[in-house]
């Protein structure tokens, strides 16, 4: 080869080295327009659509902007992908979501990387105020997430404070709706409560989507269905002046009753006797005060089973969904509708002598007749200690007629043990979340599960608890057929039941359970 051929081939190969070392990124052209920057802020500022090029907005159900072609260079984008790709992934799991993300971006140092956050910190935000006339600040919490077969980010709003803006720039193969993951947007009621899905909005390669952080953002990742493609998507929120939010809506709780009258005969005709057996009881309860919960298998006796769990299967119940879903999605039963076998069952757990077949398991004060020994020690205590230090208290003044007098009414308002309770439907999508909503106390869960025979942890649907503000998982109570699983739950314990996510179409059926709540006198 000739000396100058040879020469000119090798400057090629630098030339062609160099500007892959040094591409930047740089957002579409087109969103520099001047036309296309008013036309975007007056829009956003008026509430109202706007579409022009690569730019889609929409308002309902709230404003929210699709970006197609968002960087400019497709090499780019593929060298992003790949970069991203190679980053170690933390598993995520909890009441909300489940998926791996990326330690935050901020310091990386791969080329891709850093040029895609110099652009999202710099252009893309200084473009994003001037569009919604709102001054954000420099710093920004991006991440990368890796969403896989039945990966999923359930309903919520992204509210946290300094939160303003809240972004997703997609790196997804061809997707289509098939194939699970879009966005899902809700509409709202008038107390800014999420109703249902009134838009998706699918993942495109180089398309990013961004919206305010209100108080009705309300959003979710559905469910990945695909079981090949992987969702690659950097997320992250901008943060600038928070928007204006309503006081907190506080749901009405179900109204709890007294036990019914009904006598031992109920448990006789219904209830496995190894139950029924003082001394086996006993030993239940010896179990259940050393560890605060407990399983009893093959609870129902099996001909009473049958019935109740072919009932349950009938069309002549009318089911009705549970919202909002932000805080739970499943079915309950209207108990106006349930066949009688189903309304003896509901009884059975209602009625007086099924609260003192729980205090005799449980050692909970449930009934009169059934008093916990450790109250009445603690109360003998109590009196024994306050008359020693009656002359004490005299010169403290009125703090302890103060006391007293509170204690005595709290005593008053606490009333007879109670229960509320309700008959559940457990399917493909149903979940509870944790929410602050809840009255945090003292009770007994009860759960009577039934057609959940081979039923797989891996589906979901399983009872997670776990303590106030940590992410310690304590107990994990899993459907099993005809057991009836009892839990005590202090002030700082909560729970929550597991998305039942798209593996569970193996199991041909939904499951159901019957879900108590009993509070003591």
């Amino acid at each position: 080869m000739p000396a100058k051929k040879r020469q000119n081939d090798s400057e090629t190969g630098k030339k062609n080295k160099k500007e892959k070392r040094g591409e930047i990124a740089a957002i579409n052209a087109d969103l520099k327009e001047d036309s296309v920057l008013k036309s975007m802020r007056d829009a956003w500022q008026r509430k109202q659509s706007f579409s022009s090029g690569c730019v889609q907005l929409d308002c309902e159900p709230f404003p929210h902007c699709q970006i197609t072609d968002f960087l400019q260079s497709p090499s780019f984008v593929e060298g992003l992908q790949a970069e991203l790709l190679q980053l170690n992934f933390n598993s995520k799991s909890n009441d909300l979501y489940k998926f791996q993300q990326s330690d935050d971006l901020k310091e990386r140092k791969e080329h891709h990387i850093s040029q895609i956050r110099s652009v999202i910190f710099g252009e893309f935000r200084v473009w994003l105020s001037e569009v919604l006339q709102v001054d954000l600040e420099a710093t920004v919490d991006i991440s990368c997430a890796k969403y896989e077969h039945t990966d999923v980010l359930l309903c919520h709003d992204d509210e946290l404070e300094g939160r303003r803006v809240a972004f997703i720039l997609y790196l997804v193969p061809p997707w289509e709706v098939k194939d699970g993951g879009t966005l899902d947007l809700f509409n709202t009621d008038e107390h800014c409560q999420p109703l249902s899905v009134v838009k998706s909005l699918l993942p495109c390669c180089n398309s990013l989507v961004f919206f305010e952080v209100s108080p009705v953002s309300f959003h979710q990742v559905a469910e990945v269905l695909s079981e090949e493609k992987c969702r690659l998507s950097l997320s992250g929120w901008f943060h600038g002046p928070s928007l204006p939010r309503p006081s907190r809506y506080i749901e009405t709780s179900a109204p709890r009753h007294a036990h019914i009258p009904r006598d031992e005969t109920l448990l006789f005709e219904w209830v496995n006797e190894m139950y029924l057996d003082p001394r086996y009881q006993a030993r239940v309860q010896q179990e259940f005060e050393d560890s605060s919960e407990i399983c009893l298998p093959s609870f129902l006796q099996e001909e009473k089973l049958r019935q109740v769990r072919s009932a349950l299967q009938s069309s002549e119940i009318q089911w009705e969904k549970r919202g909002p879903p932000n805080k739970r999605c499943y079915s309950c039963a209207d108990l106006q509708s349930i066949p009688s076998c189903v309304q003896e069952c509901w009884e059975l757990l209602s009625s007086e002598a099924f609260f003192i077949l729980l205090s005799n398991l449980t050692g909970l004060s449930l009934h009169y007749l059934c008093t916990n020994e450790d109250d009445s020690e603690n109360e003998k205590g109590k009196s024994e200690t306050e008359n020693r230090d009656t002359e004490g208290d005299a010169q403290a003044g009125g703090s302890s007629t103060e006391a007293d007098a509170s204690s005595h009414e709290n005593k008053k308002d606490k009333g007879p043990p109670t229960c509320v309770g309700e008959v559940r439907r457990w399917a493909h999508g149903d979940y509870t979340l944790l929410h602050d909503s809840v009255k945090r106390e003292y009770a007994l869960d009860l759960q009577l599960h039934m057609g959940c025979a081979g039923w797989k942890a891996e589906f979901g649907g399983f009872t997670s608890y776990i303590a106030h503000d940590e992410d310690e998982e304590l107990l994990t109570v899993y459907p099993e057929d005809n057991s009836l699983a009892l839990v005590y739950r202090d002030k700082d314990t909560l729970k929550f039941i597991k998305h039942i996510n798209n593996s569970s179409a193996s199991h041909t059926t939904a499951f159901y359970d019957f879900s108590f709540n009993y509070f003591e006198s």
